[in-house]
């Protein structure tokens, strides 16, 4: 039955490594049913090893950790305690294994299990429900100093909406960022989710005075964990690694705000984003995104007529993206409306160009 349901995914078009796997299967165990295995021909050992624990010494390790004395405490704890009364029952490791082999590996303590929390889901429907916001350095001339761009970013439409560059990094700044570029963008405060990490910036008095003020709902990431802020982290990436980035740091603040300027007019209105079908951001912002695609799709489906025999599957999804999520629950596939909360970098190009650079660093490098 699973062979069957996968030569149906392959006939659809799936990858027969995909099919597999969505099965919890390996591409490999499918080639070892269909040459006629039927069964596991993994021998394994044959032997105990020889350090291994007597059943007899197994069951004073899980006597010894159900003590009044000991069973409040962690084997982490408890193998010092011993070792002060001159008993060695087995190593740590040990005594974890046998502990979680019995389901005896428990929270010991009497306060609370600790949690992780995951990230608040944001959905964005239209332009303007979602923001999310980051600052980044640019190198300037005199060695370990650097100017200090703020950039906003809408979730769905991937538009820049606003941005500074400045010689410091300041939560005012950034308070005063926030409501121009509501005020540019004619947006209701009290309908945005402003979404940021964990900076000082970001979380500074004076910006979350802002936001209160405003009616803007804060959203803030985890920390220590860059993914749940990936628009901002991709955005970078594509700003600093663009060919007709300087090689050079900035002369001054002016050199800096005008390439900045470039950047954000060819970012909006050239570049094809790989996150919303290849079409530019103000093309999806501004609602040109369906006649576009529409137009690819009558492409793609009369060149598939002409040659039916070239394509073994469907033509390529050039549906409109449709709502996007920040930080979702559930990933969705290549052609669905959600798109994955760890998304791939975009694709840099020049300021006019298409060819993408390949050279991987951290997002925050100049």
């Amino acid at each position: 039955m699973i062979l069957n349901l996968i030569d149906e995914a392959v006939a659809a078009g799936a990858r027969a490594a995909v099919a597999s796997g969505a099965l919890g299967l390996s591409a490999r165990t499918v080639e070892r049913w269909r040459g006629g295995a039927v069964e596991d021909a993994r021998h394994g050992p044959n032997t105990e090893p020889a350090n291994m624990l007597s059943a007899k010494e197994r069951a004073r390790v899980i006597t010894t950790m159900n003590l009044p004395e000991f069973r409040d405490l962690s084997p982490h704890q408890v193998v010092p305690l011993l070792a002060d009364q001159g008993r060695y029952l087995a190593s740590e490791s040990t005594i974890y294994r046998i502990l979680r082999d019995e389901d005896l590996l428990h929270h010991r303590e009497r306060s609370q299990v600790p949690r992780r929390r995951p990230p608040s889901e944001h959905r964005a429907t239209a332009p303007n429900q979602v923001w999310s916001w980051d600052i980044t350095y640019l190198r300037a001339c005199i060695a370990g100093t650097f100017f200090y761009l703020y950039l906003v970013v809408d979730v769905w439409s991937r538009k820049i909406t606003g941005w500074e560059v400045h010689v410091e990094e300041l939560a005012d700044l950034a308070g005063t960022l926030i409501e121009r570029t509501c005020t540019a963008m004619d947006v209701d405060p009290t309908t945005l989710v402003l979404h940021s990490d964990n900076g000082g910036p970001m979380k500074g008095s004076t910006m979350l005075a802002t936001l209160e003020r405003l009616g803007v709902m804060p959203s803030f990431s985890r920390p220590h964990v860059s993914d749940d802020n990936p628009f901002s982290e991709a955005l970078f990436r594509t700003l600093k690694y663009c060919p007709q980035y300087p090689v050079a740091p900035f002369a001054d603040l002016d050199a800096a705000r005008a390439w900045v300027t470039a950047f954000v007019d060819w970012y909006n209105t050239v570049h094809l984003h790989s996150g919303i079908r290849f079409v530019t951001p103000d093309d999806r912002h501004f609602g040109r995104e369906a006649g576009i695609l529409a137009t690819r799709v009558e492409t793609y489906e009369a060149a598939k007529a002409a040659h039916p025999e070239r394509w073994s599957g469907p033509a390529r999804c050039w549906e409109p993206v449709g709502d996007v999520y920040l930080n979702p629950d559930d990933p969705a596939d290549e052609c669905g409306n959600t798109i994955p909360f760890k998304s791939q970098p975009n694709q840099a190009g020049p300021l006019g160009a298409d060819q993408a650079t390949t050279t991987r660093r951290n997002s925050k490098q100049v």
